[in-house]
């Protein structure tokens, strides 16, 4: 459970995604004037990074918005319209949504119209109307009687704490969130309030990742606690960025590590909105520091400019997910981060796979086992599979099994050694994870039967809501499937259409990818079966 110690620190993130926003307004508003772009164009070469003059005319004009985001706020805090009830007119959107479909699902289990809910509160039934479809926001003082009357054990009080007037002295309730499987384009979330009442919510991705990006969701979420005393080391840091605030980089870092989770279940399509305009805040950050102090910051850029990497490769976007693993590797290089260099080295063997190029992941990974200076056993792990993928790539079983069987002993007599600030990704790599990535060097091996019995124990294994990974290793069972000794295009064209969504909701190009062999396969070889036939029209309407 979540104490109202921590709730206060929604103010802080609050501020922070308005200077978020504020950076890709001015981008997006930028491109507008130029013409159209493509869904996954990037910035221009030099990126958020690089050619001196443009990157300060940059930080300069990110200063300024910054500075006018906190006057804003300020404005906004005394300036909100208000009615005679005490309801507002302006809060956040995502917020008010999430409160107006929490209102909605409690009247409709208890079977109460808007008049008689109206009624009971003795409020304007039009106006609850409005709050439920997330155009206003209810008063603090109106929504105890909402509470009692649709018997919410505390929920509604919760939620609406989250977000009090400026003046308000109500206390903030104790709530707690957990996310559930996703469908197609929306999010669950399992609300449950101080006095017991549990509610299923179903949020659309939009609405979703705003309150991610908001910090909605680390205050929800367990493990995802703010400090309070970050509101005012946010504010100030970005408004005068003259050193490096550790305590508002834990807070970036703790945004970073949710982001890894959400990206398990939504996929790259979205998030990497959020990730771009975060790297842009932490390298305002690193401008505004004083030589010699911004050494942390640029160590937090690497790592999130390493998962925006991630991230475009995920949406098939080859050249973006190659600048910014490189961008990563340069601060890395920079700092004399050798551990996080040699991650880098393995990363970008992991994107050769995307062109079949055995010889640059067997030689990259390789490089990243042969870093100077000591790395960690779990990192030579993850660099030793990786070298083994690039030999299956060669169809040479005996040293891709040789260096799995390498990996799994080091993984074995060192399952708990990883530094503090490692990737995010080293932390949980394990041998179950191992495992699953082994199936696919199996299946380059031609053994098929040996990849199946992988996936299909991993599959059964992987949680509920981790959409894209589920759905990621399902789309590479439906082909092993289909290249074994026997195989059986009815259950493959089966596991296929089940992923489909996942295409659509996530953007994951790897699952795309996987589907569209399994495509081509099913209609060469079994053109008249029924499935053949529905997993292709599936795909194309995707």
């Amino acid at each position: 459970m979540i104490g109202k110690d921590v709730l206060g620190g929604l103010d802080l993130a609050a501020g922070v995604v308005g200077e978020l926003f504020g950076v890709q307004r001015a981008h997006h508003s930028s491109r507008a004037a130029s013409g159209p772009t493509t869904a996954h164009e990037i910035v221009p070469p030099w990126g958020l990074f690089g050619r001196a003059s443009w990157e300060t005319n940059r930080c300069e004009a990110s200063l300024l918005r910054s500075r006018s985001v906190v006057n804003r706020s300020a404005v906004a805090a005394t300036s909100a319209t208000t009615d005679g009830s005490g309801g507002v007119g302006r809060y956040d959107d995502a917020m008010c949504r999430l409160f107006g479909v929490v209102l909605r699902h409690l009247r409709e289990q208890a079977g109460i119209s808007l008049r008689e809910l109206g009624k009971r509160c003795l409020y304007d039934y039009s106006r609850i109307s409005r709050v439920e479809r997330g155009e206003h926001l209810i008063g603090t003082d109106l929504v105890p009687a909402l509470d009692r009357a649709l018997d919410a054990g505390g929920l509604l009080i919760s939620l609406r704490s989250l977000l009090p007037e400026a003046e308000s002295t109500a206390t903030t309730a104790r709530l707690t969130a957990a996310l559930r499987h996703d469908s197609g384009d929306t999010v669950a979330l399992d609300l449950s309030s101080p006095g017991g009442r549990t509610i299923k919510v179903n949020l659309p991705r939009r609405d979703f990742h705003g309150l991610l990006a908001a910090g909605v969701l680390q205050t929800l979420l367990p493990n995802m606690i703010l400090d309070t005393d970050l509101e005012d080391r946010v504010s100030s840091v970005i408004g005068n960025p003259r050193r490096t605030d550790l305590p508002v980089l834990g807070y970036f870092r703790s945004l970073l590590e949710q982001h890894y989770t959400a990206d398990k279940v939504l996929g790259p399509r979205h998030l990497v909105e959020v990730v771009l305009a975060q790297i842009a805040v932490l390298d305002k950050l690193r401008y505004g520091s004083r030589p010699g102090t911004a050494e942390p910051a640029m160590r937090l850029l690497a790592q999130y400019a390493e998962f925006a990497g991630w991230l475009y490769q995920d949406l098939g976007d080859v050249t973006a997910a190659k600048y910014w693993t490189d961008r990563a590797a340069q601060r890395a290089q920079a700092v004399g981060d050798h551990q996080l260099a040699a991650y880098l080295l393995v990363r970008r063997s992991n994107i050769a796979l995307l062109d079949d190029d055995s010889v640059d992941v067997i030689e990259l990974a390789a490089a990243a086992r042969r870093m100077a200076g000591p790395i960690s056993p779990k990192l030579a792990a993850l660099a030793t599979q990786q070298e083994a993928r690039g030999w299956a790539l060669r169809a040479e079983p005996d040293r891709f099994r040789r260096l799995i069987d390498s990996a799994a002993d080091l993984l074995l007599d060192h399952s708990d050694e990883v530094y503090d600030d490692a990737p995010v990704y080293l932390h949980s790599y394990d041998m179950d994870t191992l495992e699953e990535q082994s199936a696919s060097g199996y299946r380059s091996c031609g053994q098929a039967d040996t990849a199946i019995a992988i996936l299909e124990r991993r599959v059964a294994a992987v949680p509920a809501d981790h959409h894209r990974d589920r759905a990621h290793q399902l789309a590479k069972l439906a082909n092993a499937v289909l290249q074994t000794a026997q195989p059986d295009p009815e259950r493959a064209a089966e596991i296929g259409l089940s992923c489909v969504d996942a295409v659509r909701s996530t953007g994951s190009a790897r699952i795309n990818g996987e589907l569209l062999v399994l495509d081509q396969t099913l209609r060469q070889r079994w053109p008249g079966l029924r499935g053949t036939g529905e997993l292709h029209e599936a795909l194309s309407v995707a």
